[in-house]
């Protein structure tokens, strides 16, 4: 019987996946037990195996691709429950919280619901979030909007995401990204990290960089990650993109890397993140180059101004504006001291406050908070 069982819906490994993992590598020190109900294949699982959690597959969606049905989801929910019979259940995503919800009530199992989204939500869908035991949002802006909408005050809190700063830390660039692409290690590198989405803003980065790289013909931007949304919206956006990529003006200098497993070694080879989103409950990428001390240049959307509430730690401008953000970019490009004094205050900012161990412990403390499990938790 573990302790918790912890509820993912997607295959992939990004910021929410990512961040609940860290939390659990810690709090396995501490003997607690986890078991995870997941897709059966993709990174997540590969990272689930990698730090040895069990896992027993779930799916939410058929073989299409398709949502099954709410009333088959939260059947087969009960079932897997009743059989692993656990102390706690953590649901690891809005969506997911609003799904184990009633199942978690219909069986009296003590739940955690993990907000990491700012999307609006049906009425049904809060009173269904609400019957989890516990709720915590990942920021405050994400805990104020979901509490406009209804959400449950009495039993919801913040807990920051954390980040390996030992991982993730300022080191010498090693020109490796610049070999593989094919460009000279004169060339700068901005990047550009996270889900190929219309929310992400990547349509105002690449303005940006336009407006940037007239002045500056040796940048180059990275844009990695992927799509994985297939809406039609979604998918339009991505081939213009990539059709404006191979302009004239852009050939050569735009690079689409895809989903990669080794971004701590790509962050200290930029000069500059580039993060555009239109929305952002609290950014994990933004955490990752913080930590390892790379000038970074954001929206101030959602969570984004309680990362980095000072304007020496990184430069935030309104979403959609992407002569701002090329301005930030040519600031930071031509003052070399003031680059390296964000990188350094970022850094700084992020050990302070945003250290996987700190989260680990809030965390801990939640599920002191919604269940008695006779575990030390560090």
């Amino acid at each position: 019987m573990p302790d918790v069982v912890a509820l993912f819906e997607y295959p992939t490994l990004n910021g929410g996946e990512q961040s609940l993992l860290g939390s659990i590598r810690l709090l396995k020190e501490s003997g607690l037990t986890f078991t995870a109900l997941a897709p059966s294949a993709g990174p997540l699982s590969e990272a689930l195996r990698h730090h040895e959690i069990d896992h027993i597959p779930f799916s939410f969606h058929d073989e299409n691709g398709s949502r099954l049905p709410l009333k088959t989801i939260r059947y087969d929910l009960q079932k897997d429950l009743e059989s692993l019979d656990p102390s706690l259940l953590h649901a690891n995503s809005l969506s997911v919280s609003r799904i184990a919800g009633p199942v978690a009530k219909c069986l009296s199992l003590k739940s955690l619901g993990h907000l990491r989204d700012i999307v609006r939500v049906s009425r049904q869908a809060i009173d269904d979030i609400n019957c989890n035991t516990r709720l915590v949002a990942v920021s405050h802006a994400t805990l104020r909007f979901h509490q406009a909408a209804g959400l449950a005050p009495d039993k919801s809190t913040v807990i920051y995401n954390g980040v390996d700063t030992s991982k993730f830390h300022p080191a010498k660039r090693t020109g490796y990204l610049h070999q593989e692409i094919g460009i000279p290690p004169s060339c700068q590198l901005i990047g550009s990290i996270g889900q190929i989405s219309i929310r992400k803003g990547l349509d105002v980065a690449l303005d940006a960089f336009c407006q940037f790289g007239l002045e500056q013909p040796d940048a180059h931007l990275l844009v990695i990650g992927q799509r994985s949304s297939n809406k039609r919206e979604t998918l339009e956006m991505e081939q213009q993109l990539r059709q404006r990529a191979t302009s004239q003006q852009l050939q050569g200098r735009v690079h689409f890397l895809g989903w990669r497993n080794d971004i701590c070694r790509i962050l200290p080879e930029l000069s500059i993140l580039l993060h555009a989103a239109r929305q952002e409950p609290l950014g994990r990428v933004l955490l990752e180059a913080g930590s390892c001390g790379v000038p970074i240049v954001a929206t101030d959307v959602g969570g984004t101004g309680e990362i980095f509430p000072n304007a020496t730690e990184a430069m935030l401008v309104q979403p959609d504006d992407s002569k701002a953000i090329a301005s930030c970019l040519a600031r930071i490009d031509s003052d070399s001291e003031f680059s390296t004094g964000l990188g350094q205050c970022a850094r700084t900012r992020i050990k302070m406050h945003f250290d996987d161990r700190q989260a680990a412990s809030e965390l801990a403390n939640q599920y002191r908070l919604t269940v008695a499990i006779q575990k030390t938790l560090t």
